[in-house]
């Protein structure tokens, strides 16, 4: 148990260290942008610096979803408090929606109907450059932690961000993937302005970052809602847990398996199996008892509930890929 949780902690710290590296990114990126925006009377420019607040703002929040996810669990929450990240950071996914996206579409109609006057463009083309490195080093942390829980996985990277059990990752590598796509739609909507004189492709480009920050939050919050409502887990992890309770030396046969999600690699696993041998029963409940601890004892099982099963039920097909798939 204790490198279960070893390892289990320093999943947690990564994620963590993470969420702490955006979130200084984000309050330099954020402050940058907010005096460019003055500065420049850029649309773009605005957009970009209510994104990057609201993308602070979601750090905090994502925070809170790490750490308080964290906690064992008790009486009053058996199945601990593994959701709380789906909250949490179902919290953040709004704010990116109203604080980044509505105030950026907000904003660049508003200059389309009322055109304000646009000046030093070098301010502007400074702090984007700047704005894109910040950026990029907080999106390479996410990146590589994303890439390396994809390769325990055999996913590629993308789908382990779709489909991941850690909204807090998903949330932080989305959110920087947008804040690039949102720096180069807002790098052309600023040079197009200068080049041209009109402030429509300024205004048309808030718009867009507006709409791209849209489409990221709506995806997140309908990640979080899964998870909160119960998330299946998907077939390698069936698999991988089906046969780590057939490896176990007193289980024979297994015939039912449900597993569900109750936190950021946290699982809920309830079992219909055959023990080896014929025992009496009070051996028999002895035994399911400290099968199940046992199980318990890997770092992504929460909580292992075991029956036994009947003899007419059909054993579970057990594939024979590669092993050792975690949420």
């Amino acid at each position: 148990m204790a490198h279960s949780g070893k390892e289990n902690k320093k999943k947690s710290s990564s994620t963590l260290l993470t969420v702490i590296i955006a979130f200084a990114m984000n309050v330099l990126v954020a402050a940058a942008k907010s005096v460019a925006a003055v500065l420049s009377g850029s649309a773009s420019m605005t957009a970009e610096a209510a994104h990057s607040w609201a993308d602070t703002g979601n750090q905090v929040f994502l925070f809170f979803a790490e750490r308080r996810s964290a906690r064992p669990r008790d009486k009053s929450h058996p199945m601990g408090y593994g959701r709380e990240a789906y909250v949490w950071s179902m919290f953040a996914a709004f704010g990116l929606f109203t604080a980044g996206a509505v105030v950026s579409i907000m904003h660049g109609i508003q200059e389309i109907i009322a055109p304000e006057p646009a000046a030093d463009f070098m301010v502007a083309y400074i702090v984007l450059a700047a704005a894109f490195v910040f950026e990029g080093i907080s999106f390479v942390q996410a990146f590589r932690q994303t890439r390396k829980a994809a390769h325990e996985l055999d996913r590629h990277t993308l789908e382990q961000v779709l489909i991941s059990s850690d909204p807090t990752l998903r949330a932080v590598f989305a959110e920087d993937a947008a804040a690039l796509i949102g720096l180069v739609v807002a790098f052309v909507g600023v040079f197009l302005h200068q080049v041209t004189g009109s402030p429509l492709p300024d205004a048309i480009g808030s718009i867009i970052v507006g709409v791209l920050l849209a489409v990221v939050a709506v995806v997140l919050i309908d990640r979080n809602r899964r998870f909160l409502v119960g998330q299946g887990v998907t077939a390698d992890i069936e698999q991988s847990m089906a046969r780590r309770v057939l490896e176990h030396r007193d289980i024979a046969r297994l015939t039912y398996l449900h597993l569900e999600f109750v936190g950021p690699r946290k699982l809920y696993l309830v079992a219909a199996v055959d023990l080896e041998g014929d025992h009496p029963e009070h051996e028999v409940a002895v035994a399911l008892r400290r099968i199940e601890r046992e199980l318990e004892d890997h770092e992504t099982v929460e909580e292992a509930v075991l029956t036994l099963a009947t003899p007419d039920e059909q054993p579970l097909h057990i594939s024979a890929d590669k092993e050792g798939a975690t949420p």
